[in-house]
């Protein structure tokens, strides 16, 4: 099964910077396709890392970080509650008789190492505000 929660994650934050009222978990679900408890659970993880707030007296979130300064990178390792980025998991019996079964761990464990850095080097440089500056462009472009 698809994890979703990144994509989920990133549209609630935008709907919570961009909207003129405060979002609750009911109305960022109906948007996000989901259910409230799973926004709420986002929700959770975003307090956690002093991404969002929930505001006393009033049903609803707010950004506590500047988009421009909310990287994909920050979202991403608070949402999978990870420091480190997974792209593949590496099947973990090869048979070492085999010369492909006994190189395959070292080979792909390089490879993954490289990618997860340029990886991580973009989620770095890609802001929340940039998926927001996107959005705002197909809306002018006609793009709905």
């Amino acid at each position: 099964m698809e994890d979703t929660r990144f994509s989920s994650a990133i549209h609630m934050l935008i709907l919570i910077s961009e909207a003129e009222e405060l979002m609750s978990s009911e109305k960022i679900a109906v948007s996000v396709g989901t259910n409230a408890s799973h926004i709420r659970k986002i929700a959770g993880l975003f307090k956690k890392d002093d991404i969002i707030d929930s505001n006393q007296g009033s049903r609803g979130f707010s950004l506590k970080v500047n988009p421009k300064d909310l990287s994909m990178l920050r979202i991403y390792k608070a949402v999978n509650e990870t420091d480190n980025i997974r792209l593949f998991e590496i099947h973990r019996n090869p048979n070492d008789e085999c010369i492909v079964g006994r190189l395959i761990g070292p080979v792909l464990n390089e490879m993954h190492s490289g990618m997860v850095s340029k990886v991580e080097k973009e989620m770095s440089s890609t802001t929340l505000y940039d998926c927001i500056h996107s959005m705002r462009a197909k809306i002018q472009e006609g793009t709905q």
